[in-house]
């Protein structure tokens, strides 16, 4: 089993008086090494946990900004095993911040549960969210993983019922996403109306602190989240820095937001 969970990393950044940072970032794109380079830089600016997503043919929740990264990707020849290998090259040249693959269910069914658990605890993944996952339907992946040390991040969105979201908290590691609106990921303006009542509720039901995406993009979007949030997930907006202007880019808008963050508690 892990020494630290994922919940004790953001109970300790909070505790040293921010919400956490979870940046996101597509594996494979544009290539390898510059996805490398921009877990480096998120990392540098003070990252508390990393998402690396995998690239996926028919990524049902990502919007624009993410579904173009992982087609450039896939054209790079990225894989799941290869973005777990980009994990495993970050242990090996030194940075230590947790990560978390994010993925949909088909690459990891055609890999096996068994196989998909040890490539990860293989390769120093911390974590796993596979966004098309139904609670239902984790009872053997999620075995399967944490008999590899490897936590399981489920998630609850706007419309998941209470019987659903107490599942999700008794099923899900140590923590929970929660998806902050309706619809695709992608930049939007501001927060959804009402939404710091509603993370009081999901926290309340699932028992498990939260971390929440979808949306946020700006400094201003993370300040008012941290007081409600264990971490904040920033996604498109990272992705669009970088594809546009190289992992500096994105680094230096990470530091940005992790300095709302600081402001904000």
């Amino acid at each position: 089993m892990p020494v630290t969970s994922l919940a004790a990393v953001l109970a300790a950044r909070r505790a040293s008086g921010r919400a956490g940072f979870v940046p996101f970032l597509v594996a494979g794109d544009p290539s390898a090494d510059a996805t490398l380079k921009a877990a480096r830089a998120m990392a540098d600016a003070g990252a508390d946990i990393l998402e690396v997503g995998v690239p996926f043919s028919d990524p049902v929740a990502d919007g624009p900004t993410i579904q173009a990264a992982g087609q450039r990707a896939l054209a790079k020849g990225m894989t799941l095993a290869r973005a777990a290998g980009l994990v495993k090259a970050l242990r090996k040249a030194g940075v230590n911040t947790p990560a978390i693959l994010f993925t949909y269910l088909n690459p990891v069914l055609r890999l096996g549960p068994s196989a998909f658990a040890r490539l990860c605890a293989d390769s120093g993944v911390a974590g796993v969210l596979i966004v098309d996952l139904p609670v239902e339907e984790a009872g053997t992946l999620t075995q399967a993983l944490a008999a590899r040390g490897v936590e399981i991040v489920l998630l609850a969105s706007p419309t998941t019922t209470d019987a659903r979201l107490r599942a999700i908290g008794r099923a899900s590691g140590s923590l929970v996403y929660y998806v902050s609106r309706e619809g695709v990921t992608g930049v939007r303006a501001g927060l959804a109306p009402g939404l710091a009542a509603r993370l009081a509720r999901v926290r309340q039901l699932t028992g498990k602190p939260l971390i929440v995406g979808f949306g946020v993009a700006e400094p201003a979007q993370a300040r008012a989240l941290a007081p409600h949030a264990a971490g904040v997930v920033v996604g498109s907006a990272l992705v669009a820095a970088a594809a546009k202007d190289g992992p500096a880019a994105a680094g230096r808008l990470a530091r940005r937001l992790v300095k709302a963050l600081e402001v904000s508690c």
